[in-house]
Parts: C-alpha cells; structure tokens; sequence
C-alpha cells in the first residue's frame, strides 16, 4: 500500500563515470560512479523481489557470471540472479558480450580463463539505445566501455568474477564453472505491444520487462500488485503523489494509483515480478472512465463499482 520515489544509493566502481548527467547530479567528487540502486526509503521496509539499477561504463566490466536459485540457495543465500538490460545510450561501438561463441566443456572453460583467452570466446555485439538484452542465471557476459544501460535483477548481488582486465579484483572461478552454461545464448522473442502505451520487451519466469510511451497529458490507472518499479527515461508525470521526471524511479505496491502524464509525454521501463505480462496492470482512463467517476461522486454507483471505476481525482 505505498507508492514512493526510489531513494539512489550509489556504487562507487573503477570502471565507472565522474559524471552521471542527465540522469543523475551526483559525481562531484571525481571519484568513479558505475551504479545507482534504488532503494526503498525506508531501509526496514521488506526486501522487495526485484532491483533496479542505472550502470554508467568508461571502462569495460569484469566477465562474470551469476548463479540460479538452486545453487544460490545452497550458499545461504536467499535467491540467485536473472537479470536485464535496457541500452539507455551508447557510443559508437559500445558492446556487450551475452553467452559463448560456440559450447566449450568445463576443462575447455577453465583453460579460456586460465590462460585469458575467454574474452575472444564470447559472443561480442554492438549495442544501441532502446536494445535490450536478457541475461539469465548461468550466462557467461560482459558489459564494455561507454554505455549507460538500465538494469532489472532478482535482487542479489551474486556474482562470479572470471577476467578482470588486470584490476587485481579476486576471481571465483571453481562457482563460475559450477554454475555457467556454456552453450551460445538464445534469441529473445520480438517484443509484444499490449495497448498504445505498452510494449512488453521480455518475460521470463522471474519478472516481466515493458517499455512505457504514454502520451501527453494523457491518464492512466496502475494496479500494483506484490510490486511494481518504473523508471522515467523521458519526459515527467505525477504517478500518485509523486512528481517524477527524468532519472526518477518510482516503486509502488498493492494499491491503485494514478498517473498523470505531463505535457511531454513519458517514456520509460516498467518491471513487477510476474512470469506473465499483466495486461491489467496499467490501463489508460479514457473520458468514459471521467463520466463513470462522476456519476459515482453524485452516489449513482454502489460503492463496489465505484472502487473499481475510480480514476483521476480534482487536483491529485
């Protein structure tokens, strides 16, 4: 029952940028910047299913690799980590390596790491904004230099590490092996549009991805469920209470909630930890919702239908 602005907690990184604008103002300093999390403010608040992160590259990422549920599990830890990406830039020739260029065995895999050879045994591609890419537990990956990307995870930091680039980080090769899948990735499915606003860019059975282009000034009603985060990646709307724009993420849970849709329109992501696109998660309110909501204010509807037809309230 609350929605509420993502608090950023930021990730100081070596391969990471002093400037993170526009997306955020932090980075005075001059120190490395390669993540921002968003939080739930209150830091006592349950741990939600998924984390949403921003990445800013100037130097490639460690190759690595995260393990499933099950061997996660057998860690001690609560859950292991699927993860996505969605190019929010990039510069000419940016890359990201997803998966093997052909199946290597475990001692084939070791001897790649070894002897550093792995990086010219990935699946290299050159990214653009708006691509997304999905990398699932066990996938060998690596993220290149000059990308600013967002990413949607289990929420887990399990992660192992097998090439660094000479950054003396330590390595988890013996999990990496245990866990990798050493078999060149699969193709994602073409994206599926659900209305005018929403297109559904990946589903996998830990969380649904959708890419958000809502009109001007135009009304929506979002049923959260267990949980549900966007990220505004352009223009601005009031999603409740809340005013967002550009960089801002938003998490919201069990309730319905308003977004209104400012004068520029909204792009942005949308993720809630379902294995199926909820096509009645976000529907825009049309004038026929503003005369069902009328008549309601005037006590035409029983208090049911009211609930269920409510949308856009004077001044919310």
């Amino acid at each position: 029952m609350v929605a509420e602005r993502a608090s950023a907690q930021i990730v100081h990184k070596p391969w990471g940028s002093a400037d993170l604008r526009p997306w955020s103002s932090a980075g005075r300093d001059n120190a490395p910047i390669g993540e921002i999390w968003f939080q739930r403010i209150n830091a006592s608040a349950p741990t939600p299913a998924l984390l949403l992160k921003l990445l800013f590259t100037t130097q490639p990422l460690s190759i690595q690799v995260h393990p499933g549920d099950t061997f996660a599990q057998s860690l001690g830890l609560a859950n292991g980590k699927t993860e996505a990406w969605y190019i929010l830039s990039a510069s000419a020739g940016a890359e990201v390596a997803i998966g093997l260029k052909c199946p290597l065995s475990a001692v084939e895999l070791r001897a790649a790491i070894v002897d550093g050879s792995i990086p010219g045994m990935m699946q290299w591609h050159a990214v653009h904004e708006g691509e997304v890419c999905f990398v699932p537990a066990g996938t060998i990956h690596a993220i290149g230099a000059g990308i600013v990307l967002a990413e949607i995870q289990q929420h887990s930091n399990a992660t192992f590490r097998i090439f660094d680039y000479e950054r003396n980080r330590e390595l988890d090769i013996d999990n990496a092996i245990a866990v990798a899948d050493t078999m060149p990735a699969k193709l994602l499915p073409a994206p599926e549009m659900l209305n005018n606003g929403r297109t559904v860019l990946l589903a996998n059975r830990h969380f649904v991805l959708e890419k958000l282009n809502l009109l001007p000034d135009s009304r929506w009603a979002l049923n959260a469920g267990s949980e549900a985060w966007m990220l505004v990646v352009e223009g601005n709307a009031r999603v409740g209470v809340i005013d967002a724009s550009k960089g801002d993420a938003v998490f919201m849970q069990a309730e319905r909630f308003d977004i209104n849709v400012g004068h520029d329109g909204l792009r942005g992501l949308l993720a809630y930890p379902e294995s199926e696109p909820n096509r009645g998660l976000l529907k825009e309110l049309s004038d026929a919702n503003i005369t069902v909501m009328t008549s309601a204010f005037r006590g035409s509807l029983p208090k049911q239908d009211f609930l269920e037809n409510a949308h856009k309230r004077p001044g919310a």
